[in-house]
């Protein structure tokens, strides 16, 4: 099924979902389905077929399909993650994912001055440096800021040697790019964050362990107490 033809189907109906306007237990048809978004049967087949996959419904004789509770959601999935950072329940779910955050990536970092590659390391450093040469010069508001601090937590998270850390390197991503993009971030990167970046990459590049974990413990904190503050005001960092 080509994605242009259920794609809008799809994001429709898992913002619906996930933002409360389709409560749990609300039955959806695909005639009904085909009739508001105008496509055919096998194309609002796929998309129901997606959306139970993401455990956002449930499909069955006699039943229709049902709209599923919060607590069969995969709410690790990135498009499930940047629906509900979409919604109303953001605050929330910012709050979650930064608890995550809090209490994976650290460790990650640990593991990673353990046991990343020489051509991880490099990277690591040089991702790092170009960080704060953007933040420094007024840039950490640009695409090239938030694709380098992507790259530098999803190295981390896939250099840790833990299948499962890894596993969340997206979820990561999809949440400081969401971040980024609602406008959440200060609109010019903090000092302290900057060092702590660095900090992190330059301990893995040496192997300190203990130095890595509690560079990424500061990273993570300042998100977290960033969370209370008022959202920027201009373009996101």
């Amino acid at each position: 099924m080509p994605p242009v033809l259920h794609s809008p189907v799809l994001e429709a109906l898992g913002r619906r979902i996930t933002g409360g306007e389709l409560p749990a237990g609300a039955v959806l048809t695909l005639d009904g389905i085909g009739a508001e978004f105008e496509v055919s049967r096998t194309v609002a087949r796929e998309a129901m077929r997606l959306l139970e996959g993401l455990g956002l419904v449930r499909s069955g004789p006699r039943v229709g399909i049902v709209v599923l509770p919060h607590d069969a959601w995969n709410v690790l999935d990135p498009r499930v993650i940047e629906w509900r950072l979409d919604g109303p329940g953001r605050a929330s779910q910012l709050r979650s994912l930064t608890e995550l955050r809090q209490a994976v990536e650290p460790l990650a970092a640990a593991c990673a001055a353990r046991g990343a590659s020489a051509a991880v390391r490099d990277e690591l450093v040089a991702t790092g440096r170009r960080l704060r040469e953007l933040g420094e010069a007024g840039h950490g508001d640009g695409e090239e800021f938030l694709a380098l601090d992507i790259r530098l937590h999803e190295l981390l998270m896939r250099s840790s040697g833990n299948e499962l850390f890894s596993a969340l390197a997206d979820v990561v991503a999809v949440v400081i790019s969401g971040r980024t993009h609602l406008g959440l971030m200060p609109a010019h990167p903090e000092p302290e964050a900057l060092d702590a970046h660095e900090a992190v990459a330059l301990a893995v590049a040496r192997g300190d362990g203990a130095a890595a974990e509690e560079a990424m413990a500061r990273i993570v904190r300042e998100v977290r107490g960033a969370l209370g503050r008022p959202p920027a005001v201009g373009p996101a960092a």
